[in-house]
């Protein structure tokens, strides 16, 4: 059995989109460039043909990705209240003096630079399961850091 792949809504359509670009738009370019470069004479030497392929490939294992994410996908419901941190939860945590906002989200949704963390991030494991006033220590390549969980 596939693991399952935790997506918020907007997660869920974002990956749809991408895959449909890339099936409809993104296949049909590189086809044509392998087409065209083919022309050029012997393949073994002939480098667009080879990048093309390259691509192709690329595009290929992403499209197989994104079927197998999609096939997988269990939503996640926002804003459910819970006294627990889960996938979906938005948190507040406060560290070094200072607040800092979080959401809860499967891997292919990661983006820790808007504040959407991994539930399978070292961050995201140490979250789950804390309440408000929980304090939660993480290993981190600067040493341990410590963060108390203003609100779940």
């Amino acid at each position: 059995m596939d693991e399952e792949y935790y997506l918020t809504k907007e997660g869920l359509e974002e990956t749809e989109k991408e895959l449909e670009e890339l099936k409809d738009v993104k296949r049909p370019e590189i086809a044509k460039r392998l087409q065209d470069s083919a022309s050029f004479g012997d393949l073994s030497e002939n480098v667009e043909y080879q990048e093309a392929k390259v691509a192709q490939a690329f595009i290929e294992g992403r499209i197989l990705e994104l079927e197998k994410i999609l096939r997988n996908a269990v939503i996640i419901k926002e804003g459910l209240k819970s006294e627990t941190v889960q996938v979906g939860s938005k948190i507040k945590v406060a560290c070094e003096g200072k607040t800092k906002t979080f959401l809860i989200v499967g891997a292919p949704e990661s983006a820790p630079e808007e504040g959407k963390i991994s539930h399978e991030s070292p961050l995201g494991r140490a979250f789950l399961g804390k309440k408000t006033g929980d304090i939660v220590t993480v290993d981190a390549p600067k040493g341990k850091i410590k963060y108390k969980i203003v609100m779940v």
